[in-house]
């Protein structure tokens, strides 16, 4: 038996309301949810506010993810897909020490320039219990990026005490998410500003300014 729905055209079948298309309506969601879950935190954020906000039902959100909780794992996913793939991108550079420092916030600065929530979903201290295990994966990979670089930088200068390596990558993490966080909190300073100030900062500790990324 043939329905009206399975008898329409495949372009039909895979929009989503008012002429959308699914993926392009999931991606609206998908964005606009990051940043009320980044303003509230998980807890203090309703499908409502989220639906309001798009400008759409909250039937429409439930039949796309779900649930609350859905929405929220399905945000922490690109998020943190989003940061690693670029972590990792610029680890593979052929760059070392404080010029791969500088590489690496500026690849973080670029790729969050307009959807800051990507970072600040990740820090949700209310994020559900369905997120837990993505955010562990998500800060293993990225601990595992930061040890290799500062081990590197260590080795340059003669250092290969495991402690020291220990102590330096819990230095670099909380250096690293604190400018990121500033920068955040900024909304007028420009990706390519923030990589500037970043090398000028590290040009005052370490007495060398690093080599500023490839555009």
């Amino acid at each position: 038996m043939t329905s009206a729905t399975s008898a329409a055209p495949a372009s039909v079948r895979r929009s989503g309301t008012k002429g959308v298309a699914r993926a392009d309506r999931e991606q609206q969601i998908l964005d606009v949810a990051g940043r009320v879950f980044a303003e509230h935190g998980f807890t203090a954020t309703s499908v409502a506010d989220i639906a309001e906000r798009a400008g759409i039902s909250k039937p429409l959100i439930y039949n796309y993810f779900g649930s609350k909780e859905g929405l929220f794992e399905r945000c922490l996913q690109v998020a943190s897909e989003l940061l690693v793939a670029e972590i990792e991108r610029t680890a593979q550079l052929d760059v070392v020490g404080i010029d791969r420092a500088l590489a690496t916030l500026d690849g973080v600065f670029r790729v969050l320039a307009g959807r800051p929530w990507a970072w600040q979903i990740a820090d949700d201290a209310t994020a559900p219990e369905v997120g837990l295990a993505l955010l562990d994966s998500y800060r293993r990979r990225l601990e595992d990026i930061a040890v290799v670089g500062v081990g590197q930088l260590l080795t340059l200068a003669g250092d290969h005490d495991p402690l020291d390596l220990e102590a330096l990558t819990a230095v670099w993490s909380s250096v690293f998410s604190a400018l990121v966080a500033w920068w955040i909190e900024h909304p007028d300073v420009t990706p390519q500003e923030m990589t500037s100030r970043c090398g000028r900062l590290f040009g005052a500790v370490f007495g060398v300014v690093p080599a500023a990324p490839d555009a």
